[in-house]
């Protein structure tokens, strides 16, 4: 759906056969591009049939695969990307290296076709930004190559870590690990608060029938970032000076889980000179008195106070960047006065050095060095 979407809205379909032959899988799948349409929606049908039986690929094959094949700099660097993903993603799940997973059904022909060809098309049309509302994940149950799975698939789930999502909008699966994985390295702004002007509109027509149109919409146009988001959350907290010091982190943990954005503790004197803390959790409106409840029932409070507040924030995007220790996640904003700052994840850093053997110190001073290279904007 997403290659017909893209094909609708302008890529040209012989451009893209020819660079997809220069895969050495081209003899062992055939593309099928035609008219479709879902209630009453009109656009563009694609299909990838293959005779291919070999479903399961390494990582390893498939980078050596996509690095052979001649393409150019930019289409190489965002399929690596995508497969860097779903690699990351089943290795967390399968507790293996990603170098070591072996892909089922994103090995499969028709998937590495689906991927390359996302790649291909998106660099074709070079974007400035990638903006992606919700995504729904659908409902009930699929089958996969490690059984059965209730939606969304768990490297659909993993994928789409940080992505906002929405469930039960149809009864069947609509993302799929693919379809995650194109997102989670392709999107630099779910839920854009901005303003878009739309010029073109291109629809991919899906094969299964749903409830709704199964049929992906892209967009073309405009878009002018909003300076800063605004939203009001909560702050609950509460004095606290009869638990000890170990008690904190297991409530700590606790309000985390029942939705707290951030949880940390002040140390204050109260009257008559007792020590004590603050203990402080942010919250949205969704979450805000499941963490009030956690808070009175994990802790010795018998009171705590509830304070709306605004939360202003940068505009921000997050971008994959290739270095010699992997693939990390860069975290970018955009100051008012239009300057960039940027910050690789932890995680990403601390992944790194355990796979290269090397201290944390080390590993972060390499990838921070070639993220600025690659980047060529402030360090936050």
């Amino acid at each position: 759906m997403h290659l017909a979407a893209l094909i609708d809205l302008g890529v040209p379909e012989d451009w893209l056969r020819e660079q997809l032959s220069r895969l050495p899988v081209s003899a062992e799948y055939s593309l099928t591009v035609q008219p479709g349409s879902k209630m009453g929606i009109s656009g563009t049908q694609a299909r990838v049939t293959t005779t291919d039986s070999h479903d399961h690929r390494h990582h390893s094959t498939i980078v050596k695969m996509i690095r052979e094949a001649g393409f150019a700099a930019g289409v190489e660097r965002r399929a690596l990307a995508i497969f860097a993903a779903i690699a990351e993603a089943e290795g967390k799940i399968h507790d293996v290296p990603p170098e070591e997973v072996h892909f089922h059904e994103v090995g499969a022909v028709d998937s590495i076709v689906d991927i390359v060809a996302a790649a291909l098309c998106i660099e074709k049309l070079n974007p400035d930004i990638v903006l992606c509302n919700a995504v729904e994940v659908g409902s009930g149950y699929v089958d996969c190559a490690h059984g059965r799975f209730p939606v969304p698939a768990p490297a659909t789930q993993e994928l789409l870590r940080g992505a906002p999502c929405t469930f039960g909008g149809v009864d069947g699966e609509s993302t799929t690990p693919t379809g995650a994985a194109i997102l989670a390295a392709t999107v630099d702004e779910f839920l854009p608060a901005g303003t878009f002007t739309l010029d073109r509109v291109g629809y991919g027509v899906g094969h299964k029938d749903f409830s709704r149109p199964n049929v992906l919409r892209v967009a073309w146009g405009e878009y002018a970032a909003s300076a800063l988001a605004v939203e009001t959350q909560y702050k609950i907290e509460a004095n606290i000076d009869d638990m000890t010091g170990e008690a904190f982190t297991p409530l700590m943990e606790a309000l985390f889980t029942a939705g707290a954005v951030d949880v940390y503790l002040q140390p204050i004197v109260m009257k008559k000179g007792r020590p004590a803390h603050c203990v402080v959790a942010l919250a949205d409106a969704d979450h805000r008195d499941a963490v009030a409840d956690t808070l009175f029932n994990q802790s010795s409070t018998i009171g705590l106070r509830v304070i709306p507040f605004e939360k202003r924030m940068l505009p921000r995007a997050r971008e994959t960047v290739e270095t010699s220790l992997g693939s990390v996640t860069v975290k970018k904003v955009t100051q008012p006065d239009g300057r960039e700052r940027w910050k690789v994840e932890h995680d990403d850093i601390v992944r790194a050095a355990a796979a290269a053997d090397t201290d944390y110190g080390s590993a972060r001073r390499t990838v921070e060095a070639e993220v600025r290279a690659a980047l060529g904007a402030g360090k936050d």
